[in-house]
């Protein structure tokens, strides 16, 4: 399908330069960071202007608008949870913007609780967050404009649902954590005093209290700001309200732990962590004993109890051990719920509070299992199963005999029966074996002309595990192919996996991206010119540092909101944040070099590049915009062959949390229209 896009616009080139250790870097596209400045506003409205001007012309376009929307008209439910006389769920009816927050009493029928639809005639105002009081009398909630991390709050009675004293605004990366009915602990930021609120740079994260019927202005700082500057600080509540837990980090890997005893009136906060190598967190208590999961001296984690008046890490107790799978642990009924990551997919097993165990969850399959959380005196609790074929079905458990049924399952049009996913795993550049899990369906024949989208994140030791995609639906009906890489620098395998795709190893996770796309092709999934890769945020990066590094891999590149500037990513609102995993270009001359070497926007070149589909949004404040404006202006100035090069840009949306059903759909529309028709593949009804 020969579909050429209308004439790039014209962007124009500055003479900025930087100095890095006696190495100029010019960056011609500089002026493009300033997210307000008319010229930038008017690139965007052209930029735009040629893309959808280029998806217009594909004629199955519709088709799949068409096909997706009635793939997502159905109701969507979440997990329940009870507060107070009520339990809450959330629903979304099929298409509606925002789903909306349910309750009902026993025996009652439901009735609307909150309407995030409400919020805005866009439906692009999304409630990000909602926190009860322990007795279920009182709720904070959060709302996020246009997809922004900058959130307001608000209070609300929720027996007759009246607002309760003034919105607090403002707060960013923040929970809502409630001290008896009285007030509030939450975390904010200073806001930014150059640069727009969106693309400011934000330093130093602080723990406030509000205490309700006063001003925001008179809420008393808990911890950070001056004092203890920090870029992260988050405060929780032990389940019995006693003992206010801080965290406090610098980056987005390992924390210092905090904790103060509320039952002791003026009692100090007391640190029990004091670096941020490790990862730590309070899970639970029972009296003055924690119980804190851990990865200090335990890269895979572990379970440790201290009592909280000796609490210092060489008091500690394993009471879950560390295995060679990744744990997490939650609570519910009075249980601890050790949920364990194996070769990426979950395995959960129940101990009593003592360290005993009780029972294995029998799960429906492999997949990712989420949820097993509740109030300790539930005698049952909730979880969702999810796999690449297996739509999300919530599950009631009984804590006592650990027995599960199915509460209710996936409306969606979707017959797992007749498409199969499995895993396999492949070897990298230096012979470090990498599990990757493909799926299709049933019957394809393996002769290389399947097309096929590979996925990955390989970053911040997130785990990619197995998860249902309505939009997939799409690529499988059509014989396609959908694999999903667990590549280094995720948490598949612990830190010690993580690590190895960090800072100077970055490369490795390059590697093992490049590595499973020659895995497909050799072993005749696919073929180049049925090829695309995708990846979001730090994905991004990696579609972006993939296509500069080898040009010819892959037919057609979607790099998201992606981290394509690594020698200013950390200018920018919290972006500081993440040089454990990154390090900066001020580090040292070598971490430079290693940078400059595999950003994509400085890595661009003139060369044949893929058929490229860069996507962004204007409320993007977590990678700003300006990451993929410049990298597409760049690719745009270097693309020496025939593939269409260019940047969807979406309005009043952010790095993707928040985005209203149309939007989605919008977007996922265009992915799979682009793919297809940069695939000469005609669209089969």
């Amino acid at each position: 399908m020969n579909i050429k896009p209308a004439p790039y616009p014209q962007t124009k080139k500055g003479n900025v330069t930087d100095t890095y250790f006696d190495t100029t870097v010019p960056d011609p596209y500089r002026w493009l960071e300033d997210d307000q400045a008319a010229d930038t506003k008017a690139w965007v409205v052209e930029e735009n202007k040629v893309t959808q001007g280029y998806l217009s012309q594909i004629p199955y376009r519709e088709a799949i608008r068409k096909r997706l929307e009635t793939l997502w008209n159905y109701e969507k439910y979440s997990a329940p949870f009870k507060r107070g006389s009520y339990t809450y769920f959330y629903k979304n009816d099929g298409l509606q913007s925002q789903s909306v927050l349910y309750r009902q009493l026993e025996g009652g029928l439901p009735e609307i609780f909150l309407d995030p639809n409400k919020f805005s005639k866009e439906g692009t105002t999304s409630l990000s967050q909602i926190a009860f009081t322990k007795d279920g009398s009182l709720a904070a909630y959060q709302l996020s404009e246009g997809g922004s991390d900058w959130t307001k709050v608000v209070v609300m009675r929720a027996a007759d649902k009246a607002t309760v004293g003034d919105t607090l605004l403002d707060v960013k990366f923040s929970g809502l954590a409630w001290k008896g009915n009285e007030g509030f602990y939450y975390s904010s930021y200073d806001k930014p005093k150059e640069g727009s609120q969106l693309s400011g740079l934000t330093q130093y994260h602080k723990l406030y209290y509000h205490k309700l019927g006063t001003p925001q202005s008179q809420d008393q700082l808990i911890f950070g700001g001056e004092q203890t500057p920090r870029r992260y600080v988050g405060g929780y509540l032990t389940e019995d309200e006693r003992y206010l837990v801080i965290t406090a980090a610098n980056s987005t890997t390992g924390n210092e732990l905090y904790i103060q005893d509320l039952s002791k009136p003026g009692s100090a906060i007391i640190n029990v962590v004091n670096n941020m190598d490790n990862v730590h967190e309070v899970v639970d208590n029972v009296g003055s004993k924690l119980y804190i999961h851990t990865n200090l001296y335990a890269p895979n984690y572990k379970l440790i109890t201290v009592d909280a008046d000796n609490a210092s890490p060489s008091h500690w107790h394993d009471l879950i051990s560390q295995t060679h799978n990744v744990l997490e642990v939650s609570t519910g009924g009075g249980k601890l719920f050790a949920q364990y990551l194996k070769d990426a997919t979950s395995f959960v097993q129940q101990y009593d509070m003592d360290g005993r165990l009780e029972h294995t969850v029998e799960l429906p399959g492999v997949g990712t299992a989420s949820g097993f959380s509740s109030k300790k005196e539930e005698k049952e609790l909730y979880y969702t199963f999810t796999s690449y074929i297996y739509p999300p079905t919530i599950f009631k458990y009984d804590v006592a005999t650990g027995h599960s049924v199915v509460y209710k399952k996936s409306g969606v049009q979707f017959n797992p029966d007749l498409y199969e996913s499995h895993q396999v795993f492949y070897s990298s550049k230096d012979g470090k074996t990498i599990p990757m899990i493909i799926t299709y369906k049933k019957g394809t024949v393996l002769n290389g002309h399947n097309p096929t989208l590979l996925y990955a994140y390989g970053g911040f030791g997130v785990s990619l595990t197995p998860a249902f995609s309505t939009s997939n639906i799409i690529l499988l009906e059509q014989g396609g192919i959908y694999a999903v890489a667990n590549l280094r620098g995720g948490g598949e395998y612990g830190e010690t996996w993580h690590k190895a795709g960090t800072k100077l190893r970055k490369q490795n996770v390059f590697d093992d991206f490049i590595a499973a796309a020659e895995y497909l092709i050799k072993h005749k999934y696919t073929i180049k010119e049925y090829l695309a890769i995708a990846g979001g945020s730090n994905g991004g990066l990696l579609v972006g540092a993939t296509i500069t590094q080898q040009p010819d891999l892959c037919k057609v590149a979607f790099p998201a909101v992606g981290v394509l500037d690594m020698l200013r990513y950390n200018q920018f609102t919290a972006g500081a944040g993440w040089a454990y995993d990154y390090g900066t270009a001020q580090d040292s001359p070598e971490m430079f070099a290693y940078l400059y070497h595999y950003s994509p926007y400085h890595a661009l070149k003139p060369a044949s590049y893929p058929a490229t589909l860069v996507t962004t949004a204007d409320h993007d404040d977590r990678v700003v915009p300006a990451h993929s404006f410049k990298f597409a202006a760049r690719l745009q100035e270097y693309q020496q062959g025939p593939n269409p090069t260019l940047i969807r840009i979406e309005t009043n949306a952010g790095h993707g949390a928040g985005r209203s059903t149309a939007q989605i759909i919008g977007q996922e529309t265009d992915k799979w229209a682009f793919m297809f028709a940069n695939m000469g593949l005609e669209w089969k009804p």
